[in-house]
């Protein structure tokens, strides 16, 4: 059982979440809060999994709660502006729901959490930050928040992060396990992106700031639905 609590500022938007909620038996809701600083308090309190978050919280934003948290569960962030999408994702969001939104959509952002939760469940935080890549003769740790893009050219795969390039003898598939689901995602045959390095999207290109790469044309659905645009 995934233990959730809701937190926004609209009696509506928690009654369709309670609604949602209830159609899914491995979801347990623990609680629904209007006022941030009651929700802090009861989370810190208890072992809560899963949090859906407005991100327009009366007082503040639904980004600084998080600063706020001492252990921060897993998030969906809840919301009816589409331009915090790409923000979300730099607290590790599983998913961003843009309002108004139905079942069917609801349900996708909770299998999610689970293949998150069943992914990295038995790690502890810190082994999620990072993982070992085989390069040449050197064994080098590449931090997930480091990296910006990885391109791949037949056996290889090219990884473009903050501090340079690093080059591995491995699959796309193989990455992909390794990496956050929630945070990176395959835009072109020969692209995984980070989504929360992204610096702007313009002309089927993605620009981290002096670099940019494609978007394919068999990819662009999922990522523009990936990050709600």
């Amino acid at each position: 059982m995934i233990t959730c609590v809701a937190i926004d500022d609209e009696p509506e938007a928690l009654e369709i979440i309670k609604m949602h909620v209830s159609k899914i038996t491995e979801l347990d809701l623990l609680g629904c809060f209007f006022d941030p600083e009651t929700a802090i308090d009861f989370i810190e309190q208890g072992s809560v999994d899963l949090i859906f978050l407005d991100i327009n919280l009366p007082g503040f934003s639904g980004i600084d709660f998080l600063k706020r948290l001492k252990n921060q569960p897993h998030v969906i962030f809840t919301t009816a502006y589409s331009e915090y999408a790409v923000e979300s994702y730099e607290f590790e969001a599983v998913d961003y729901l843009l309002k108004p939104f139905e079942f069917d959509r609801f349900l996708l952002a909770f299998n999610k959490v689970k293949k998150v939760i069943a992914l990295g469940g038995s790690e502890t935080q810190d082994a999620k930050k990072f993982f070992f890549i085989k390069d040449g003769s050197k064994t080098v740790r590449i931090q997930f928040e480091d990296i910006l893009f990885i391109q791949g050219y037949g056996n290889y795969l090219s990884l473009t992060t903050k501090k340079g390039k690093n080059t591995v003898r491995m699959t796309f598939n193989q990455l992909m396990n390794q990496l956050p689901p929630q945070s990176f995602m395959r835009v072109h045959n020969s692209y995984v992106v980070s989504l929360q390095n992204i610096h702007k999207i313009e002309h089927n290109y993605i620009f981290f700031h002096n670099q940019k790469i494609p978007i394919g044309a068999g990819y662009k659905k999922d990522f523009m639905r990936k990050i709600n645009i």
